[in-house]
């Protein structure tokens, strides 16, 4: 994880690595959402001149000083410099620290000529959640929303130059946003008790298990192979597959008072496949992994909501609300189009982080299984789901966005994962949680 320096200095010049994504461990001031953060329009009006419209040269020169709003808040102004521009950061003060993206921070970047680039400003304490202003006329700016490397909402039509926004009267710019997703900056903490009290349930009894290949409980409590059904002895563990049901029979067994049937969840679901992969079923077993999770998130969806919420199109994520994410290679970034859901693969892996977070905001009160898959030999070559991981994405009392990860056995690091497979999709589907767990 960054420290604050190479945080900051990271992500406002967009030298950003995939590593340090999640989970930033930083408070949000913002949890009062967007109206609770104080104008300060009044700072940016006072150094418009000497620090926005002045020659790169001079500007450059400035001295870092501390302002003092209204309310008593106060803003760290100074220079970042970048190999090709610079960025006045307007950094907001939060427990005695200016890190650039407290809630209520600005950063306006220009080329060393003197262009406008972009002006950033952050509705909440975390350097991966922004709204971003370009240039467009004299008449109208464009906004970006910007959610972990995804655009949300890209040149969405604001009334006014650039040069007003920089300052513009906060309440004036969100009512130019009016319509826009802003709800993605306002998660509302209490949302996610449940799922903070099962990732700490699931740690807890996780410390006890070990892996072994193949290896689940049956729905009378023993450890057996899942291929054959047969008893595992002493060496006795769980494989992803075997985990994954483990995590789900702990969820539902307060609910329903027995664990799932091992052999009810191979069943084949969704009609996947084809007429090509039927003569390699028993062969390499392609969709097992695909069926597990559709058959757990079923029984999971019948069990608490009940029959009609077993359909595929209720257990399975289908939607994404972004096309362009941002991927980057060393020191450099470039905007992708992200194609969203693919029938029989899912979603690429590097669009996870940001689909999480709007999960995450739009339905709380769920957890995902992922199935990981990508085409793999030997020949022929073939879609492949081989491996199956646990996702609890929330909000902590703070406000902060995590990810907890749990995978065959053990809890991992979701940025590790997603370094783990690149170029591969994950097949996700729902799980609906309360606070209880009784593995």
């Amino acid at each position: 994880m960054f420290n604050v320096r190479q945080k900051l200095k990271a992500f406002l010049t967009g030298l950003c690595v995939a590593g340090a994504l999640f989970a930033p461990r930083f408070a949000d001031a913002a949890q009062g959402g967007l109206s609770s953060i104080a104008d300060d329009s009044a700072l940016r009006r006072q150094i418009e001149a000497d620090w926005f419209s002045e020659a790169p040269g001079r500007v450059m020169a400035n001295k870092k000083f501390i302002a003092t709003l209204a309310d008593g808040a106060r803003v760290e102004i100074k220079i970042l410099y970048g190999a090709n521009d610079f960025t006045v950061s307007l950094a907001r003060e939060e427990n005695g620290v200016f890190s650039g993206w407290n809630a209520g921070s600005w950063a306006y970047t220009r080329t060393h000529k003197g262009e406008p680039v972009r002006l950033r400003f952050f509705p909440r304490s975390d350097p991966y959640t922004f709204i971003q202003f370009r240039p467009f006329n004299h008449n109208k700016s464009f906004a970006d929303i910007v959610i972990y490397d995804a655009y949300i909402s890209s040149e969405w039509a604001i009334p006014g130059s650039f040069e007003s926004i920089l300052v513009k009267p906060l309440p004036d710019i969100i009512a130019g946003l009016a319509g826009a997703p802003l709800h993605y900056f306002e998660p509302k903490p209490d949302n996610y008790r449940d799922a903070r009290s099962l990732a700490r349930n699931i740690r807890r009894y996780t410390e006890n298990l070990r892996y072994e290949d193949d290896g689940a409980i049956n729905k009378n409590g023993e450890y057996v192979f899942i291929k054959t059904g047969e008893p595992m002895g002493k060496d006795a563990g769980l494989n992803c597959s075997g985990y994954s049901k483990w995590v789900v029979d702990g969820i539902l067994k307060p609910v329903t008072g027995s664990r799932l049937d091992i052999n009810a969840l191979k069943t084949p679901v969704g009609g996947r496949g084809s007429n090509y992969t039927d003569i390699y079923e028993s062969l390499r077993d392609p969709y097992f992994g695909l069926d597990w999770v559709r058959n757990l998130a079923a029984a999971a969806g019948r069990a608490f909501k009940g029959e009609s919420f077993a359909a595929l199109d209720e257990i399975e994520v289908r939607q994404a609300p972004f096309s362009t994410i941002i991927t980057r290679a060393g020191h450099a970034s470039a905007n992708r189009f992200y194609p969203g859901f693919l029938s029989e693969a899912g979603f690429g892996i590097e669009g996870l982080g940001p689909l999480l977070y709007t999960l995450a905001i739009d339905e709380p009160g769920y957890i995902y299984l992922g199935a990981i898959n990508n085409d793999l030999g030997p020949r022929p070559r073939m879609r492949q789901y081989f491996h199956i991981a646990v996702f609890i994405p929330y909000f902590d009392d703070a406000g902060v966005f995590h990810v907890t990860l749990f995978e065959s056995a053990s809890e991992n690091s979701f940025n590790r994962f997603r370094i783990r497979y690149p170029g591969h999709y994950i097949n996700l589907v729902r799980i609906p949680v309360e606070g209880r767990f009784e593995p």
